[in-house]
């Protein structure tokens, strides 16, 4: 069916809000924020189980995000840019999993994404955006994200497929990829974000929790360990530093201070 100009421009918008929502948030009882003018980011995130060897790596589960508001009640600006460090005891490994082509998922329903590349699948969790229909208040937008281990040019990735069923249904595939870090933190994923028109809407927050451990899966996706030293139990360390870039050149980051329990 032909689309108005209308139509279209909003069905981009949610597309673009969808992807602006990877830097939004996991509800968390702690959180981290940070602030730069009117522009606020609050990061929380966590890691089960608690419990992890002294000695070696088990599965584990991730989750990472923060939510984007502005004190003075203005919209915030675009974001352009995420990059998720997480520490080095942390330990992703993309051949733990088969592997998602973007192609099969883009454009789809989270169900069909989710049938057709279950296999690759390491994580979920959900989206929500405030859209700004002309001549009307600004309108609550929300969806799924489902993550996937994929590649692209032949490099590790984790596929992030957004979802959204309203105002219109709208489908996107944001790549994040993985390289090693640096210090504390020896995985990064990072991305880059198309422009979005401010006029049209904004980001109110996104959920993602990656999970390490898999059915009869003899190698975990992400493990981690707690290296206590002898005669401490637990100990305290950096899960992840996350740093949000947005269009104004104005980048909120924070690190996400957490404590281990060492078992064994």
């Amino acid at each position: 069916m032909p689309q108005t100009g209308v139509a279209m421009r909003h069905r981009r918008a949610l597309t673009i809000l969808a992807l602006c929502a990877l830097g939004a948030a996991v509800p968390a009882a702690a959180r981290e924020p940070d602030q730069k003018g009117n522009l606020r980011v609050s990061f929380s995130g966590g890691i089960a189980p608690k419990r992890l060897p002294r000695h070696g790596a088990a599965p584990i589960s991730v989750r990472l995000g923060g939510r984007i508001t502005t004190t003075d009640g203005s919209d915030p600006p675009a974001l352009k840019r995420i990059e998720i460090a997480i520490n080095r005891e942390g330990r992703l490994d993309p051949k733990a999993r088969p592997t998602c082509d973007v192609d099969k998922i883009q454009p789809s329903s989270t169900s069909y994404a989710r049938r057709v590349c279950g296999a690759a699948r390491v994580g979920e969790g959900s989206f929500s955006a405030s859209i700004a229909i002309p001549e009307q208040s600004p309108y609550p937008s929300r969806g799924t994200v489902t993550a996937f281990n994929g590649t692209e040019n032949g490099r590790p990735v984790v596929l992030l497929h957004i979802f959204g069923a309203k105002p219109f249904p709208t489908s996107f595939t944001l790549p994040l990829s993985v390289s090693r870090g640096r210090g504390r933190f020896g995985t990064v994923l990072s991305g880059r974000l198309p422009s979005v028109d401010v006029h049209v809407g904004f980001v109110t927050g996104l959920s993602l929790q990656l999970d390490g451990s898999g059915r009869r899966r003899a190698r975990p996706y992400l493990s981690a360990g707690c290296p206590a030293p002898p005669g401490f139990s637990q100990i305290p360390f950096a899960l992840a530093r996350a740093s949000f870039s947005f269009a104004d050149k104005r980048t909120l980051s924070s690190t996400l201070e957490r404590v281990c329990t060492a078992r064994g």
